[in-house]
């Protein structure tokens, strides 16, 4: 099924040094843009992450140091990237959990000011696992007829991903063509920061989603313990969660 755009559409992929949202690099991104006339436009970028390439993280993805030691960082290239997705809305496998907030660490790093907060988020991985409960290979397999041969490599799950959710919007006549209702259904939560520690409560408002104070408002918390707020900028949350923390603090103040 063509895909019934009104933005751009970026399915995007990333290989990175590991699994830690706060403190690993990227090593590669591929994306994807989908126009809203079917037409597309790839790009793979392998990137220089400035840190050591863990044995582990290596052995999954097949990148080593050798292999991004001449590759451009992130920071040099993260202008170029902005601009390839500007006014477009993002698509990915796990997306929401992983690779939107390691993106926005990156972009935070570089210094680029990109509100990501304005796009929307379909996660192709979260639709799969409420109707099928698979990983991306079996997803490939189940609604392509086909096997994953490059699996783990940010071109072949951008690619699978991008087929996968046509195949979805295929089989499930439920599934509304709209990105908008797309993004709604791959989300789980209605997060305030990328990594979820803050998100909306059904009433609207902000709330902690970790910790002692999980549940209870964030302006709430402020208020009753400011050490709190300290603790969190001194601590290793991600950088967006502390901006986001912060953009409240000082709306608060404001609102005094």
């Amino acid at each position: 099924m063509k895909l019934n755009l009104k933005n751009p559409l970026v399915f995007f992929d990333l290989e990175t040094t590991g699994t830690n949202i706060n403190s690993d690099r990227i090593v590669e991104i591929c994306y994807l843009k989908v126009h809203p006339n079917g037409n597309e436009e790839a790009k793979t970028l392998r990137i220089n992450p400035e840190m050591h390439i863990p044995e582990e993280a290596s052995a999954v993805h097949g990148i080593y140091d050798a292999d991004v030691a001449d590759c451009p960082t992130f920071k040099s290239i993260a202008r170029n990237i902005a601009k390839d997705i500007e006014g477009c809305d993002l698509a990915g496998f796990n997306s929401n959990r992983f690779d939107i907030p390691v993106l926005a660490e990156e972009f935070l790093r570089a210094e680029v000011d990109i509100d990501l907060s304005r796009r929307k988020f379909v996660d192709v991985q979260v639709i799969f696992h409420k109707m099928e409960q698979r990983t991306l290979s079996a997803a490939y397999k189940f609604y392509c007829g086909k096997n994953l041969d490059d699996a783990h490599s940010a071109e072949g799950d951008t690619r699978a991903t991008y087929e996968v959710l046509k195949a979805q919007l295929d089989r499930y006549p439920e599934l509304q063509n709209d990105i908008a209702f797309l993004s709604n259904y791959s989300s789980f939560n209605k997060n305030v920061d990328f990594a979820g520690r803050m998100v909306y409560n059904d009433a609207g408002v902000e709330v902690f989603n970790f910790g002692k104070y999980k549940g209870m408002p964030v302006t709430e918390v402020l208020r009753r313990d400011p050490g709190y707020y300290g603790w969190i900028q001194s601590s290793d949350f991600t950088l967006n969660t502390k901006a986001m923390l912060t953009k409240i603090r000082l709306r608060e103040l404001t609102q005094k």
